[in-house]
């Protein structure tokens, strides 16, 4: 696509407003049905009845259930666009309308919008399939929140196996908390490594009227708790961007009763090699020596749940598909943001192919409301983040902004009019 050719993503992009109306149910439906990590069938199904009747080629099952669609038309490069479809165990608490009817579940990190803005994208590319030249590859990928949906796919032959052909570069986006209508995008490493552990702490239980005869876990696990806080302060130099959250402590039953053992779940987020080893090396060293020091029966265990590598943006492709975004939506809706401490495995789809990745981030919520928060500072007050029971973005113009953005990035790596 030439730099000048601005006719050519308008008419691929035309028929977006007839479509609208069926792209906000599909979204609407999507929220009020999430289903967790591998578990996402009825999400599956949807998408694959659509992308079968775009005339995509559908693979389903995929690493338990992701879903492909192959769309050949004729020569040019392999474009991969991915979304991903898992929702979270978190209790919505957003009062809109179509909020979440399955309790204890909620898109609290906006995979519907993901999914509903890339079979949008999907429809308008093959439908336009007369302006553009190479084979279109759109991936819906299971088990984003748990950190292994990507590679489930990958062992399950995805590339290996030809379930589609090897890209030459993979696209994907999510949706932030900042204003609908906004593009972010950071060169380089965009989205830090994460590591998530279980660390459990062995005691000896005991009656809590007597705790000389017991070793208490709960004291243990609850001054590692305290001391593992200090491994960015005091370990890490200070200009090095890293994150240790303690999420979880689960120990004992009753009041009254020392239990034998406490369980701590944490994660490590971390943009460097060295600094993650370093890192997850203190975090071990602790947990053995505060079970030392109160005397435990064992030394604690130390079980890795999950873990996501760096997300690296190819500043080649940014560039480029930058170039088609600022065209399009115009230079003040495109603009560079930090490095994100949170974490992705969109890159491992990429990495696998040897191909390069642009992973950028999609504005979804109220520009003014987004505006007056950010004049006044109270972004991380005033908006609900990712994963809150909150976060549900605006509906428009978040969906058309995120197909837009899919179509044109699409367009700018395929060969031009044919």
């Amino acid at each position: 696509m030439s730099d000048s050719d601005l006719s050519f993503p308008a008419s691929v992009l035309e028929p977006l407003d007839a479509r609208l109306a069926d792209l906000v149910a599909l979204y609407e439906d999507l929220h009020r049905h999430p289903e967790l990590a591998f578990q996402e069938t009825r999400t599956a199904a949807e998408v694959t009845r659509r992308l079968i009747a775009y005339g995509y080629d559908v693979t389903t099952g995929i690493g338990g259930t992701g879903v492909t669609g192959v769309l050949r038309n004729g020569p040019g490069p392999v474009v991969l666009l991915r979304a991903d479809m898992d929702a979270l165990p978190v209790t919505e608490n957003s009062g809109v309308p179509y909020a979440s009817t399955v309790p204890g579940r909620m898109h609290a990190c906006g995979h519907d919008v993901h999914v509903t803005c890339l079979l949008g994208a999907a429809d308008l590319l093959a439908a336009g399939r007369d302006r553009w030249s190479g084979t279109l590859v759109v991936l819906f990928q299971p088990a984003e929140e748990a950190g292994n949906g990507a590679r489930a796919m990958l062992a399950d032959g995805l590339y290996s196996k030809g379930l589609v052909p090897t890209p030459d570069v993979v696209l994907a986006q999510h949706v932030t908390p900042f204003g609908a209508g906004l593009i972010a995008y950071c060169p380089g490493a965009c989205m830090a490594a994460a590591d998530s552990l279980e660390i459990t702490f062995h005691g000896t239980g005991g009656h809590g009227s007597r705790p000389e005869t017991a070793v208490d876990p709960i004291l243990m696990a609850a001054a590692f708790v305290q001391r593992v806080q200090s491994v960015v302060a005091q370990e890490i130099a200070a200009k090095e961007q890293v994150v240790v959250t303690v999420g979880a402590f689960h120990a004992g039953d009753t009041a009254n009763v020392i239990p034998d053992r406490a369980v701590v779940r944490l994660s490590v987020r971390s943009f460097d090699p060295n600094v993650r080893t370093a890192v997850l090396a203190a975090i071990d060293r602790i947990a053995r020596a505060e079970a030392a020091a109160s005397d435990a029966p064992r030394e604690p265990e130390v079980k890795a749940l999950d873990s996501f590598p760096v997300t690296v943006n190819d500043e080649a492709v940014l560039n480029d598909v930058n170039e088609s975004f600022t065209r399009l939506f115009g230079a003040e809706r495109v603009f560079a943001y930090e490095p994100a401490t949170g974490s992705e495995d969109a890159g491992e789809l990429a990495t696998a192919a040897g191909a390069p990745l642009y992973y950028w981030w999609l504005g979804g919520w109220d520009l003014d409301v987004f505006r007056t928060a950010l004049a006044a500072g109270r972004l991380a007050q005033d908006i609900p983040s990712n994963h809150s029971p909150q976060f549900v973005p605006v509906v428009r113009p978040t969906l058309v902004t995120g197909v837009q953005a899919m179509t044109v990035a699409a367009l700018s790596r395929l060969d031009g009019v044919v």
